[in-house]
């Protein structure tokens, strides 16, 4: 089932193998650069259709700036892909700086998808 070709808007095919690779092993801006490459589009197509700065969309793609949520959500659909799947691109991103930046051992993921179970549920209680 891995090798099930999809479409992505404008008529590219990827295997999902090969989409589920990219998206682990490269950073936002690498996979959002792969998107628009992918799709022959130019910095200046995409940056219109999402309405930003074209200077802004390159700094993404070279890690220089962040995304936010909203933008985020606008390349999810102009690109038809997975909005959460985008995200956790992203969000995984921070996470694997941070735990780079503060020279952490793995082990802190565990940790911290303990104390997010517990964070829920302290604020489903309020």
């Amino acid at each position: 089932m891995s090798n099930i070709l999809f479409s992505i808007t404008f008529g590219l095919n990827l295997t999902k193998t090969s989409m589920a690779t990219l998206k682990k092993t490269t950073s936002f801006g690498e996979y959002l650069r792969s998107l628009r490459e992918e799709a022959e589009l130019t910095l200046k197509v995409v940056a219109t259709q999402i309405e930003i700065d074209i200077s802004l969309l390159a700094k993404i793609e070279r890690n220089e700036r962040q995304p936010t949520k909203q933008l985020i959500k606008s390349i999810a659909s102009y690109f038809d892909v997975n909005e959460k799947e985008l995200q956790n691109v992203f969000l995984s991103d921070q996470i694997a700086h941070k735990i780079m930046n503060e020279d952490a051992d793995l082990s802190v993921l565990k940790v911290a998808e303990e104390k997010v179970k517990y964070l829920k549920t302290v604020h489903n209680e309020k």
